[in-house]
């Protein structure tokens, strides 16, 4: 694909595509239609997610209604009680949360819900947005399965600007009322296989959906787009090891289509490396390698972008995206991405458009990318250990939560 058609794959999916929605199978059917016209033939795989539609969220706090996005599979509630901002996580500041609404500065993650919960907070409040910025934005949210375990009390999210005015007036009461109903849905990954003249393969991955407030053209229909002129390209050349594209459904709702493959694959013992693709291609800043395996393949991507003249830094860690479940699987793995300065491109809100985006420079990403996979694919010995470090096992369960990071 040409620069210009590369940005009109952008034009067509420049839509909100939640994981498990009807917009995100519409895109998981595009996928599937470019696929088709380039002569390969990929298919939908579905898969359970939970789901949840808000019928009520409301919050007031001193009898003043604040505007507020309900937590999608947080429950049903309504609760009244004194309103508390948590400004940081030491054990005092814990032991005031029982009995209050509490709202904290973080995103909602596996320890800080935890904290919540054992200090005996009854409804919680987060916010985004910035404070500068003209909108009044707000994500809707989800209280994540892995994260409540069966144990949910119900949250709502607010705009930032509303937050500091919570806290300038010295908040005192809140009223929280969340009403939803929860049920089980559908999210799906697309699956293309090109297979080798050998039984083990390479998965090639990125996912297609998106949060609620975004297009998700930066992150990650640029992924998405480069799996599909990776699959043109190998189509067309022979390659000794298989090549299996999966474009991962519901990873922004945690790695969601990824860890249904991981789970459901037969044959994942085959698989020796997961190249993944996420945030590619945009206007400003620096390409990125991160390996989740042995340090010797940061070097030998090193290596190759001084032969090809394409600059690329690289470290050795765990990337936040569908990578993650194959390196949790014992699958060496690398993302790529193009990493932007806050001030030029930011995600997960309504900013993530394609104006972020350039076509010319998503080909020479791809192209690098591509150069990547063609020596990987067609290696006489696969160069990678499939095999796991230990530095890696250990912020492998930092990361999915087994284990707490003391620091």
């Amino acid at each position: 694909m040409n620069a210009k058609e590369i940005m009109e794959i952008f034009k067509d999916t420049a839509y909100v595509r939640m994981g498990g929605s009807p917009e995100e199978k519409r895109c998981a059917e595009y996928l599937k239609d470019r696929a088709a016209a380039l002569g390969l033939s990929a298919q939908l795989l579905p898969f359970d997610v939970q789901m949840g539609t808000v019928r009520e969220a409301a919050l007031e706090v001193d009898g003043v209604k604040v505007p507020c996005e309900g937590y999608l599979c947080a429950g049903s509630a309504e609760i009244e009680a004194p309103f508390y901002y948590l400004r940081s996580s030491d054990a005092y500041s814990l032991s005031q949360c029982r009995g209050k609404i509490v709202m904290i500065d973080s995103y909602l993650g596996y320890w800080v819900y935890q904290d919540l919960l054992e200090n005996g907070a009854v409804g919680f409040i987060t916010f985004d947005g910035h404070v500068n910025y003209a909108d009044r934005d707000m994500d809707r949210r989800e209280l994540r399965g892995f994260v409540h375990q069966g144990r949910k009390i119900p949250g709502v999210n607010i705009n930032v600007k509303d937050a500091v005015e919570l806290v300038r007036g010295d908040a005192k009461v809140a009223k929280l009322k969340l009403r939803q109903e929860e049920y089980t849905g559908q999210s799906h990954n697309v699956v293309l296989d090109l297979p080798g003249e050998v039984p083990q393969y390479i998965a090639v991955t990125a996912h297609y959906d998106s949060t609620s407030l975004s297009q998700g053209a930066y992150d990650n229909m640029s992924g998405a787009v480069g799996l599909l002129d990776m699959a043109a390209h190998f189509a067309k050349h022979p390659h000794r090891y298989g090549l299996r594209f999966i474009w991962c459904g519901s990873e922004e709702r945690g790695l969601l289509g990824s860890k249904a493959y991981c789970e459901a694959a037969q044959d994942l013992e085959k698989c020796l490396l997961c190249i993944n693709l996420d945030m590619i291609g945009c206007i400003m800043g620096k390409f990125i390698a991160c390996v989740t395996g042995e340090e010797k393949l940061c070097h030998y991507i090193e290596y190759l972008g001084n032969e090809l003249g394409f600059p690329v830094k690289t470290n050795q860690d765990v990337y936040s995206s569908d990578s993650t479940p194959f390196a949790d699987k014992g699958v060496p793995a690398v993302s790529f991405a193009r990493l932007a300065p806050g001030s030029t491109a930011t995600i997960h809100n309504s900013y993530d458009t394609l104006a972020l985006m350039k076509g010319e420079q998503m080909r020479e990403d791809i192209d690098f990318i591509t150069a990547f996979a063609q020596r990987m694919a067609n290696a006489r010995l696969l160069p990678v250990a499939r095999e796991m470090p230990e530095n890696m096992k250990e912020k492998l369960d930092i990361y999915l939560c087994r284990k707490r990071d003391k620091k």
